[in-house]
């Protein structure tokens, strides 16, 4: 994950402070809470503490005490993709709300403050991938990174990746780089010279039960074992591991259909 710098701590973690623009922190609306939790407690280690109740009942995952995800409960009523949602760091939520809309996207909810932790929009961009823009104040997003169980990068999956990239230039300033192969329609987000996320156009590979949707990279130690682990309670591989630049890689789903994808990182590999 390199979208944010900070410093380090004595197990390899990295402390961060988010720049706009930047992923900042993830968060999954899922049906059944305490199972939920039971799972991501099982393959990450996380633990779980009350957050910000506005949009409902709502948790904070920690790992070894610093926050890391969120996982919210869906309202019964509405039947709506369980998905990861990245939220990207603003300074002024309500500002970056009218560029979306001007820019094409859509805003679904929002913009509205979470208690004192910081003010929020959700909204989808014009392919209909939905992200999240945060505002932090007393919550700063994602705590810590670089060590497994944390976030560790985001991907847009879309049908073509250059018109929707202009979308996210325009609303959050970010520089694009394209891949360097010829084939690869794939172009990575970068805020100053930091990548921090990247937009992939599958065209017809796109799954037909999802449409565009973006993709958490979660770090594990060995991905291997955490596919073992991960189907032991419940969750499904949508793609088995294999080897990549960045590291062994494998798209998973949990037991409620939300699909994140694992990475065992080379060494200094910041992204796939």
């Amino acid at each position: 994950m390199t979208e944010a710098r900070g410093s380090a701590g004595p197990n390899g973690e990295t402390h961060v402070r988010h720049a706009p623009g930047s992923p900042c922190w993830v968060s999954l609306m899922v049906h059944g809470m305490a199972a939920t939790q039971e799972f991501y407690g099982a393959l990450f280690g996380w633990e779980f503490v009350p957050g910000p109740r506005q949009l409902g009942p709502y948790v904070r995952a920690l790992l070894d005490g610093h926050e890391v995800a969120g996982i919210g409960q869906l309202p019964p009523d509405r039947h709506l993709p369980v998905a990861w949602t990245p939220y990207l760091a603003s300074d002024d939520v309500d500002l970056t709300a009218e560029s979306v809309r001007l820019c094409g996207g859509t805003i679904g909810v929002g913009p509205v403050d979470a208690d004192e932790a910081g003010r929020l929009v959700i909204g989808s961009d014009p392919s209909g991938a939905v992200f999240g823009v945060w505002q932090a104040a007393a919550h700063r997003g994602t705590a810590v990174f670089g060590v497994p169980g944390t976030p560790a990068w985001h991907e847009l999956l879309t049908f073509e990746a250059a018109g929707v990239a202009k979308f996210y230039e325009t609303v959050f300033g970010y520089e694009e780089e394209s891949a360097a192969s010829t084939d690869a329609d794939r172009v990575t987000l970068r805020v100053g010279d930091r990548p921090v996320a990247a937009i992939h156009g599958v065209g017809t590979e796109l799954p037909r039960d999802r449409g565009p949707h973006w993709i958490t990279y979660f770090q594990v130690s060995d991905t291997d074992d955490a596919v073992t682990r991960l189907t032991d309670l419940g969750g499904h591989v949508l793609k088995p591991p294999h080897d990549t630049p960045y590291g062994r890689v494998t798209t998973v789903s949990d037991p409620e259909g939300a699909r994140f994808s694992l990475l065992e990182p080379v060494s200094h590999s910041p992204s796939p």
